[in-house]
């Protein structure tokens, strides 16, 4: 009886099964929803605001805010460089954890922390846009809006207390828009010294975690909790106006900021040789550190004389001891025409010692090519005494990186006085009626200096510095700066024009310490120049 009933059972099964899916087929098939319709595909204008609320997440930054520009070739470039960045970015991240994991296990008492396997997989970060922000100031701050959906595959083994256990990190996704500032600017590969970045809102983080091959996320309540406790620690660390900074380059040394002083004194020259049709020389002496965009010094003429006695004293500012020189130039002085050069010579500063004065005969020769026979020929020498004093420790910028801070002003600057530094940067859009070869004049209290002449251009950039000596704080003076053009042309109709001048009152430099502003020039369609003034007190 029992055999009978369990054949009877199993065809029962057999036959309610097969019943079961031919009548399930048949209500599939004929019993269809006759009312489900294709989607419709509208524009966007035409969608109302609820929806287009549930699809702006997925809207690139670009779309809904102008401010950020568009970078997909930064994505293309990402994808194709991923597979190499993947390996150069988990070997850098090694070399640095691993010290870090070994000096720290033994707190917790951990026998070892290994890496089994670290890769960030093979789907690259994409940027969804960037901004960029435009300042005064020697820097460059941008803002992507960076979104990664990742496969990484994390894996550290960790043993304590003889028993070992697998930690994993699968499928990772970041959303972030970080702040990214490189500053300051330097004139050295790779253009800035350090990187500044901060979160300007809470991440978005979420990864898969395994212990021991168990997804830990699985366990009621655990997801969000790690969730929140991520995005808080995060943000307390990096969250805008707190930042993480990395040095890249030695800002002192990057920006070259002055180490020293070089006091020269020109004594006399010896044994000339006569320039003029009448038998004699006017000579006189430029003195240039080469490496910098400082005007020459130059000595009084000494008219008619082939030995002549000048004894007169100058001061540079030295930025690079080891590469700089001092050029000593010596010119026959004409009333009319182009004056005569009649031999230089130089001196490397690494060769002076230091707080020592040094006298030094020099043969002045044709050029400083030592292999040109033409210096074997005898023009006369000049003696100078050099005495290079470098900055002591606490003279020195305290705070290099730091582009608005203010120098004090050097030794022998006036009691109640100071020094008034104007740095003119660059113009924009200025414009000549008959030609733009721009340069800026600078007037302050009758006195003018000049800016070197750029041709043929209309946003000229001269990054010249020109500084006044002052007995008193100048809280009622302007300041006059005004962008000239001229032409060489001859016989122009025009051969000097202004593209546009500005007045600017210093009673903020003196109360603030420092300006730097663009400032809009009167006479001019849409010329602009950016001038930076310090007053430096000692």
């Amino acid at each position: 009886m029992g055999i009978i009933s369990t054949i009877l059972g199993f065809c029962g099964f057999g036959v309610g099964i097969s019943t079961g899916l031919t009548v399930g087929y048949f209500l599939f098939i004929y019993f269809q929803p006759s009312d489900v319709k294709n989607p419709t595909i509208r524009p966007l204008v035409e969608q109302d605001s609820k929806t287009l609320q549930q699809l702006l997440p997925e809207i690139p930054f670009w779309v809904k805010n102008p401010d950020y520009d568009r970078i997909d070739w930064l994505n293309k470039f990402l994808e194709v460089m991923w597979p190499h960045l993947d390996k150069a970015i988990c070997k850098t991240a090694k070399n640095i954890a691993t010290p870090i994991i070994a000096e720290q296990i033994p707190k917790y008492k951990i026998e070892s922390i290994e890496f089994e396997s670290l890769t960030l997989g093979s789907l690259p970060p994409t940027f969804q846009g960037m901004k960029v922000y435009l300042t005064e100031e020697k820097e460059l701050i941008m803002e992507p809006a960076l979104k990664w959906a990742g496969n990484p595959n994390i894996a550290l083994a960790v043993k304590a207390y003889g028993l070992k256990a697998t930690v994993q990190v699968l499928d990772l996704q970041v959303f972030a828009v970080p702040r990214i500032t490189l500053k300051p600017l330097v004139p050295s590969f790779p253009c800035f010294a350090n990187i500044c970045v901060s979160l300007m809102e809470k991440p978005h983080v979420d990864f898969g975690l395994k212990l021991a091959g168990a997804d830990l996320m699985s366990i009621p309540g655990l997801y969000g909790f790690v969730q929140e406790i991520i995005k808080d620690q995060v943000a307390n660390m990096y969250l805008w106006p707190k930042t993480l900074e990395v040095q890249i380059l030695d800002p002192t040394k990057a920006m070259k900021k002055p180490v020293g002083i070089l006091h020269v004194k020109v004594l006399r020259a010896l044994k000339l040789k006569k320039k003029d049709l009448l038998g004699g020389s006017d000579p006189y002496v430029k003195l240039k550190l080469t490496e910098t965009k400082a005007p020459s010094k130059k000595t009084t003429v000494k008219h008619k004389n082939l030995n002549p006695e000048w004894n007169e004293e100058f001061s540079m500012v030295v930025k690079d001891l080891e590469t700089q020189a001092l050029e000593l130039i010596v010119y026959d002085w004409e009333q009319v025409g182009k004056h005569d050069k009649m031999g230089l010579n130089s001196v490397p500063l690494k060769d002076l010692p230091p707080n020592e004065p040094k006298t030094m005969t020099l043969d002045i020769l044709k050029n400083m090519d030592p292999n040109d026979v033409q210096n074997d020929k005898m023009r006369g020498q000049i003696e100078v005494e050099l005495t290079y004093k470098p900055f002591k420790e606490e003279d020195m910028p305290k705070d290099a990186e730091d582009s608005s801070a203010v120098e004090k002003a050097p030794e022998g600057t006036p009691d109640g006085g100071g020094l008034l530094v104007v740095t003119v940067h660059e113009a924009q859009d200025v414009e000549g009626k008959h030609h733009t070869n721009p340069y800026v004049r600078v007037i302050f209290r009758g006195e003018e200096r000049k800016t070197k002449q750029i041709k043929k251009n209309r946003d000229p950039r001269w990054e010249e510095e020109f500084a006044f000596t002052l007995d008193a704080p100048p809280i009622k003076d302007r300041l006059h700066v005004e962008v000239l053009s001229t032409s060489s042309r001859i016989g122009l109709l025009h051969p000097k024009e202004s593209l546009g001048y500005v007045d600017v009152n210093l009673a903020d430099v003196v109360n603030n310490k420092r300006i730097n502003e663009k400032y809009h020039l009167i006479d001019s369609k849409n010329g602009r120049i950016q001038i930076e003034l310090q007053w430096r007190t000692s």
